[in-house]
């Protein structure tokens, strides 16, 4: 399953260069005969679902690299490493926030060799909207009739009213590292994500919207 260039669209004042454009089609004519590089998720993010993540992600990112010598003319050069891209499926309720924590981690540190292509499909709610914004930067798709969610962190205690603030300081450090999160990963600034986490209430957007905002870079 690989999303070919002549399938997705990119509002005309954010089109790549042409080098960039010729460089992703050699991508995918090379991909087009072997065994698709793809991971994804399909449902609610809980602990066993974030593992085989997690581990398919290693898996990718370890089987993706090739090896040659910084100097071909030289067989003493430093040998260094190039990493095939792969692809990230997202269509998804959300879930628990330390597992999206857990992922986005991870992506941000293979991203640093590899581009990871975050793909949204049907529905991408909640945890499953910094994972989206979490690939990398040019290389975020989403499809046209997807819908995306952002929300305030949900909580919910019960006990003396000692373990009630406990548990409410580490919900506002959830909800502060989401923000940064999101910050980081987006168009959006604190401010107004704040603004839109404050009301309180699910906040719904539209696959141009989800441009906009820079959640995703490419609508197909």
């Amino acid at each position: 399953m690989i999303f070919t260039p002549q399938f997705a669209k990119k509002k005309a004042e954010q089109e790549e260069p042409v080098e960039e454009q010729e460089a992703e089609a050699v991508y995918y004519a090379q991909k087009k005969d072997e065994m698709p590089r793809l991971m994804g998720i399909c449902g609610d993010l809980d602990e066993e679902k974030a593992g085989e993540l997690m581990y398919g992600m290693i898996a990718l990112y370890e089987s993706g690299a090739a090896y040659r010598l910084s100097d071909p003319t030289d067989e003493k050069s430093e040998i260094v490493a190039e990493y095939s891209p792969f692809e990230f499926i997202i269509s998804t309720l959300g879930g628990n926030a330390q597992e999206m924590f857990g992922i986005h981690d991870l992506m941000r540190a293979v991203r640093e060799n590899c581009d990871i292509h975050t793909v949204g499909l049907g529905k991408v709610f909640s945890a499953g909207t910094l994972l989206l914004a979490s690939g990398s930067k040019g290389k975020r798709r989403i499809g046209k009739n997807c819908r995306v969610m952002i929300h305030a962190v949900l909580g919910g205690n019960h006990g003396s009213i000692h373990n009630l603030e406990n548990e409410m300081d580490e919900i506002r450090w959830t909800q502060d590292r989401y923000i940064e999160a999101m910050v980081q990963e987006t168009n959006m600034s604190k401010t107004h994500l704040k603004k839109i986490l404050n009301r309180k209430v699910n906040a719904y957007f539209t696959a141009e919207e989800a441009v906009e905002l820079g959640i995703a870079d490419i609508i197909f």
